[in-house]
């Protein structure tokens, strides 16, 4: 994911009280072309909406200009004809060209560091840009997750300290993005969005400029009540996921098949939902998202027991797989040191080329670590780079290596695992895949 960090003292738009309706040359512009930016910028343009497309990373600009992005099919048949009509479609780097646009929409990430404290500097820089380019006439939404009070903190008040009365000059609004990355089931303009307002008038802006392309828009009280929304929604998965961790653990410790159980309770009609156990939880919204009301709800002394245990279970995860590895070998008679480790699939989920927070990087540190041998194959990710700052290149051919252990992390959908001999010890993380002979689980 792309990041905005421009100067918000590089551009200034002078606040100027219009004469007349205000001119735009473009209906929205997209802050940040990552995996929601992006495709919320093609959304846009294909349902009729004149589009400006910035980043501040002229290799993202250069990439999606190659169609090199990672995209679903449609959104690249929706790309390859964005970029034949850059009149509708414009990429650029050029943060002042904001002023052009009746729309400002902010995509940029809210990662957590290594301590799972929030970085804020992306969106910081992102929206102080936006603020600093702002013209009457504009929407500015934000849609990048974050804590409770930010988009007053760091968009709403900074607009009044310029000038503008919100509500009348500038239209505040927010409403999180709702994209699942390799995610074909669920069209955009099929997903819900929910948005709140600084003003009802905001409110009003917000739904109008969502309803361009997104068939239901849910309205809410306030900024805060749609912030919060998405928070609840990112974490009530994060802790349903732990939840099923812990009874993959736990069925693993009784002899029951753990997916026949999910699949089977999945049959009650209402009051349940499957989750499934993996080898860990990767991406920038199960990993990041709670972290955010964690840390803000520490400044208030305010106890989110289940949730704090639930994000402590899932950090711990990957260190579960290596010491379920180490516990196969130990029964063989072997050790961690010299031996051969093959990962299959190191994207956080199947069919993306997404490294972000993904299980497999920290895995496979921690198996270097140990002394083993490990190597990876992945067709998504033909290249690594680790935090302890090895490289790693997918093997051509995973069956030379002659692992002694293999961990099923991620299986992509043209994963080819027909080469297993059975010589190899499959630990399958993924828990589904039952076509491999012999396979055990975590």
């Amino acid at each position: 994911m792309s990041t905005l960090d421009v100067r918000a003292d590089v551009f200034t738009a002078p606040v100027l009280p219009p004469t007349s309706p205000p001119v735009f040359d473009f209906d929205v512009a997209i802050v940040g072309l990552g995996y929601v930016g992006l495709p919320t910028a093609l959304a846009y343009r294909a349902n009729g909406s004149r589009v400006l497309a910035l980043d501040a990373s002229s290799r993202r600009l250069r990439t999606i200009a190659a169609r090199g992005a990672d995209l679903l099919d449609s959104d690249r048949a929706r790309l390859d004809a964005a970029l034949r009509e850059p009149a509708s479609f414009r990429l650029t780097g050029d943060a002042s060209e904001l002023s052009r646009a009746a729309a400002i929409v902010v995509c940029v990430p809210t990662p957590v560091d290594h301590q799972q404290v929030p970085d804020l500097a992306p969106l910081r820089a992102a929206c102080a840009t936006v603020v600093a380019a702002a013209r009457p006439g504009q929407v500015i939404m934000l849609t990048s997750t974050t804590y409770v009070g930010c988009t007053h903190d760091l968009v709403e008040q900074p607009l009044r300290e310029r000038g503008f009365e919100i509500g009348r000059d500038v239209f505040v609004t927010f409403s999180a993005e709702r994209i699942d990355p390799g995610n074909a089931g669920f069209a955009q303009e099929e997903v819900p969005r929910v948005v709140g307002g600084a003003t009802p008038q905001c409110q009003e802006e917000g739904v109008r400029l969502l309803s361009r392309y997104a068939a239901r828009v849910h309205r809410v009280s306030s900024l805060a009540t749609a912030e919060m929304t998405k928070l609840l929604e990112n974490t009530f998965r994060a802790v349903n996921i732990a939840l099923a961790n812990e009874f993959a653990d736990i069925c693993g410790a009784l002899d029951v098949p753990v997916t026949e159980v999910i699949e089977a309770a999945s049959t009650k009609p209402y009051g349940f939902m499957a989750f499934y156990p993996g080898p860990g939880v990767g991406g920038h919204c199960i990993p990041c998202d709670p972290h955010y009301l964690l840390w803000q709800l520490k400044a208030l002394h305010v106890d989110a027991g289940v949730i704090t245990e639930a994000m402590t279970r899932i950090a711990a995860r990957p260190r579960r797989v290596v010491d379920r590895i180490r516990d196969l070998l130990g029964r063989a008679g072997k050790g961690t040191l010299g031996t051969r480790i093959l990962i299959v699939g190191v994207t956080y989920k199947p069919d993306v080329a997404d490294l972000r927070e993904s299980p497999a990087l920290e895995i496979i540190d921690a198996l270097i670590d140990a002394g083993a041998e490990v190597q990876y194959v992945d067709t998504h990710a033909p290249h690594i780079h680790l935090d302890s700052g090895r490289e790693r290149d997918s093997l051509p051919d995973p069956a030379a290596f002659h692992p002694d252990v293999v961990l099923v992390h991620t299986r992509h959908h043209d994963c080819d695992l027909s080469w297993l001999d059975g010589e190899a010890v499959v630990l399958d993380g993924t828990y589904r895949s039952s076509d491999i002979a012999g396979r055990v689980l975590l």
